[in-house]
């Protein structure tokens, strides 16, 4: 006998159901009691009703009420509350993904040149050198007492010394190195991934745990002026080019392409500004923007005004390829990939799994495009123009400018390796003819041992490409996007256009 099935989903709130109410005659209180009842009205000539809904409509008490009866008005205070309410969950929602894009970002534009983590070979001198070292200073006493007169005596030049400029600073010659590299800078090739930059930022001494949210008020700023600025152009575009259009009839994609182009190339500053936030060194002593104000600020005074920051080829081109790339990836590659492998019947109405996983290969497929974008368009966001200073960041940059996308994509797969991370080998001192005997002896075993992890390290395809440096933070992006995937299968996917979001 099977069990009686659950009421629970048919039970429906007396307060909250629709009544159907005869009207009440106007005679009807006013009658005597004594007076006769009145005969039977004709069905057909009474009217009926229907009794409003209750204005309690939100679990919030955000969203205006449904009551008709109420005057129509706008509400101030209930219109400050959604605000807020709208404003603390957009901050909250982005601090919770905000240490995952400074991770991803700071692994974009740090410089790995491919000649990091190579051992340093020096200068190997004999006992006889060592010896001449240890008595310089005797031969300077000796000198006084010398005779003029005589014929100068040959002897060794001195060990060659580090190379210094004009300064007196040592030349710094690897980008591993100890003794040269700043205090503000993380090492390069410690972090593998966007997770290992995130504990490698937290534990670094110059930087800690909180720089983990650098730029959070900028990015929540960004993100709620495009939320609410592309709709709005896409509406105007849609009424401005086709005012007659069905709401049933899908608008061309070109609509919200340039929608979202226009949104991008406007908010551009702030993403610049948002750029130099998070790249740029936490500790007081070495950074350059107090803040994002002071950041517009001084792009805006030493780089060349609105103009410089809207217009300069290396801002303006990757910008326009970075927001054309996204929308054209979102939505006409899943169409693209359904009609590919034959099921070009289904849509996200009739076929919400099929579809989702359609966007999911179209998502994973897009990123093999657009994060090369990104990546060089965040190496020229970091690089200054104009008189101003260089940026201090907390990771290694490049030294030299690029010269704009193709100069930046090039140099990047030629000069810098992707094999992270860098294990560096001991460094070797230098040593006289003794010990280099007995540190030959003491070496042999490990000589062979040695030779194979050399071979297999200058074999390796990513120690001679930085095409891995183009791919920096590919594996969050595909696991958010599955991530985003399982939500909406669990979610069930009722309404058409929520349920997925690209990441």
């Amino acid at each position: 006998m099977n069990p009686p099935p659950s009421l629970r989903d048919l039970y429906i709130d007396p307060n909250q159901a629709w009544s159907f109410v005869p009207p009440t005659p106007p005679n009807a209180s006013s009658s005597a009691p004594s007076a006769p009842a009145p005969a039977p009205a004709d069905p057909s000539t009474i009217t009926y009703q229907w009794s409003s809904r209750p204005s309690h409509n939100s679990i919030f008490d955000l969203s205006p009420s449904l009551d008709m009866s109420e005057p129509a008005g706008v509400n101030v205070a209930q219109l400050f509350k959604a605000f807020v309410a709208s404003a603390v969950l957009q901050y909250t929602s982005t601090a919770i993904v905000m240490p995952w894009e400074v991770g991803k970002l700071l692994l974009q534009v740090q410089w790995v040149p491919r000649d990091a983590g190579e051992v340093d070979v020096l200068e190997e001198i004999g006992e006889d050198d060592n010896e001449d070292a240890l008595s310089d200073d005797s031969t300077g006493d000796d000198s006084y007492f010398a005779d003029p007169h005589a014929a100068p005596t040959t002897s060794r030049p001195p060990a060659p010394r580090a190379r210094t400029d004009d300064q007196g600073y040592v030349i710094r010659r690897s980008v591993l190195e100890e003794g040269t590299r700043p205090e503000y800078i993380i090492p390069v090739g410690s972090a593998d991934g966007v997770w290992g930059m995130m504990k490698r930022v937290g534990r670094f001494r110059a930087e800690g745990w909180l720089a983990l949210w650098k730029g959070l008020l900028t990015s929540c700023v960004t993100e709620v002026i495009s939320d609410t600025l592309q709709p709005m152009l896409n509406g105007f575009l849609q009424s401005l080019f086709f005012p007659n259009m069905s709401p049933f009839h899908q608008p061309p994609i070109i609509l919200p392409v340039a929608s979202h182009l226009i949104t991008g190339f406007l908010l551009s500053p702030l993403d610049l500004v948002r750029t130099r936030l998070i790249v740029q060194s936490f500790t007081a002593r070495y950074r350059r923007y107090s803040g994002p104000i002071d950041a517009f600020q001084q792009i805006l005074r030493d780089e060349g005004g609105l103009r410089g920051m809207y217009l300069h080829p290396h801002l303006l081109i990757p910008t326009l390829l970075d927001n054309a790339l996204r929308p054209i990836v979102s939505l006409a590659l899943p169409g693209m990939v359904t009609s590919y492998f034959g099921y070009g019947h289904i849509t996200e109405d009739t076929h919400p799994i099929g579809w989702g996983m359609a966007e999911l290969g179209s998502s994973c497929l897009g990123l093999l495009v657009t994060l090369p974008i990104e990546t060089i368009r965040r190496r020229l966001q970091v690089q200054v123009r104009g008189s101003a200073a260089p940026v201090k960041g907390c990771v290694e940059l490049r030294p030299a400018p690029y010269n704009g996308v193709v100069d930046a994509f090039w140099h990047i797969l030629t000069e810098e390796r992707s094999d992270l991370p860098i294990s560096q080998s001991p460094r070797r001192r230098r040593m006289s003819s003794k010990g280099k005997e007995k540190a030959r002896e003491g070496t042999a075993a490990e000589g062979e041992k040695e030779t194979v992890e050399e071979r297999d390290e200058y074999q390796s395809w990513f120690r001679n490409t930085g095409l891995g440096q183009l791919y920096r933070g590919l594996g969050m992006r595909l696991g958010a996007s599955a991530i985003v995937f399982g939500l909406a299968l669990i979610g069930g996917g009722d309404e058409a256009d929520g349920g997925w979001a690209e990441i």
